[in-house]
C-alpha cells in the first residue's frame, strides 16, 4: 500500500501543470465585491480614509475636493458623505469659463486652476467666508497655505481634502492645478509642493516661475510659438479656433489674469439661456397610456368596423403597433 502512495506522489510531482481546485469551503465563503469596485469606478481603500471622520467631531462633515477630468470638461466639487450617500456642497465646471473670458483650452492646466478657483470662491461665498478668506489674489507660483485669521471670534478656514479618484498622481498632473486654484481661492487643503510642475526631486525645490507660467497658460503660449515656427500648416489647423477669435500667444496670459479677477468679482452660478424648451420638445414624442374607457372605445370601434365589413387585419395590426 505504501508503494502505491509513493508512486502516486511521484506521478503528481513530475507533472508540470497541476490544476488548482478550490474547495467547497472557498465558494461557500466567497464574498462579492461592491458594485463600483467591480466596475472599476471607486477605490474603496482610499474612500474609507477620505470619508471616515473622528468620533470627537460630533457628526461634523468631512469635506472632499473632488476633481474629475474628462475629454472635454473639468469638474470640481466639494462633497461630504452621509449614510444616505454623498452630498455636494458646491460645484464648478470648466464649461462655465467662457462666461469669464476663457473660450479655448477648457481642459488644460490653466483651465483646471481657474475651475478650482471658481469652485473655492463659490463655496466661500455660499458659507459667508468670501470676505474673510480671499486667498492669493496675485499668484506667483509659491506654496501658500490658507491660515487662520487673527481675532478671537474669527472663523477658521474651510478645510477640504483632495480626492483624485482613480487618476495617477504624477508630478505636474492637471488634478493638482485644480487643487492649487482651490487653495489660492481661500480653502485650506493640506498638501505639499512635490507634485506641482517645476518641482525638482533631486534638489527638492520648487521653481516658482515654472508654476506661475502654468497658472497663466504660459506653456500653451510657448507651444503656440514653437509650432508656428516649425510647422505653420499644423499650427493653423491645431489652433484654428484661437486664430478665428484673434487670440495669439501674447494674449493668453492677459486672458487668464482677467478671468481670475472676474471669478473673484462674481463666482455665483448662473444657468445658461436655452434657445429651445427641451421639456416641451420631449413631451411631443411621449406615448401616454390609454385609460380603460379609451381601450373599451377602441375595441367597440373595431367591432363596429368588422360588422360593417370594412375590417382589414393587416391595417389593424399596424395601428396596434403604432
Amino acid at each position: 500500500m505504501s508503494d502505491d502512495i509513493r508512486q502516486r506522489d511521484l506521478t503528481f510531482s513530475s507533472m508540470p501543470f497541476v490544476k488548482k481546485i478550490k474547495t467547497d469551503a472557498y465558494f461557500s465563503r466567497f464574498q462579492v465585491k461592491y458594485r463600483r469596485r467591480r466596475e472599476g469606478k471607486t477605490d474603496y481603500y482610499a474612500r474609507k480614509r477620505l470619508v471616515t471622520q473622528a468620533k470627537n467631531k460630533y457628526n461634523a462633515p468631512k469635506y472632499r475636493l473632488v476633481v474629475r477630468i474628462t475629454n472635454k470638461d473639468v469638474i470640481v466639487q466639494i462633497v461630504y458623505a452621509r449614510l444616505q450617500g454623498d452630498f455636494v456642497l458646491t460645484a464648478a465646471r470648466s464649461k462655465e469659463l467662457p462666461r469669464y473670458g476663457i473660450n479655448h483650452g477648457l481642459t488644460n492646466w490653466a483651465a483646471c486652476y481657474a475651475t478650482g478657483l471658481l469652485c473655492a470662491r463659490r463655496a466661500l461665498t455660499k458659507l459667508g467666508l468670501a470676505d474673510k478668506y480671499e486667498g492669493v489674489t496675485e499668484p506667483d507660483g509659491t506654496l501658500v497655505m490658507t491660515e487662520v485669521i487673527d481675532g478671537e471670534d474669527a472663523p477658521r478656514p474651510f478645510k477640504a481634502f483632495l480626492d483624485v479618484g482613480l487618476r495617477r498622481t504624477s508630478t505636474g498632473s492637471r488634478i493638482f492645478g485644480a487643487m492649487k486654484g482651490a487653495s489660492d481661492g481661500g480653502i485650506f487643503i493640506p498638501h505639499s509642493e512635490k507634485r506641482f510642475p517645476g518641482y525638482d526631486p533631486e534638489s527638492k525645490e520648487l521653481d516658482a516661475e515654472v508654476l506661475k507660467k502654468y497658472i497663466f497658460g504660459g506653456h500653451v503660449a510657448e507651444y503656440m510659438e514653437s509650432l508656428e515656427e516649425e510647422d505653420d500648416e499644423r499650427f493653423k489647423k491645431q489652433f484654428a479656433t484661437y486664430l478665428a477669435d484673434g487670440v495669439g500667444s501674447e494674449d493668453i496670459e492677459e486672458i487668464y489674469q482677467n478671468a481670475h479677477t472676474a471669478i473673484r468679482e462674481d463666482p455665483t452660478f448662473k444657468p445658461t439661456d436655452k434657445s429651445t424648451d427641451w421639456k416641451a420638445e420631449s413631451l411631443k414624442h411621449k406615448t401616454y397610456k390609454l385609460t380603460l374607457e379609451q381601450r373599451r372605445a377602441n375595441i367597440a370601434a373595431k367591432i363596429e368596423k368588422f360588422k360593417a365589413g370594412g375590417f382589414d387585419a393587416e391595417e389593424e395590426a399596424e395601428e396596434d403597433d403604432e
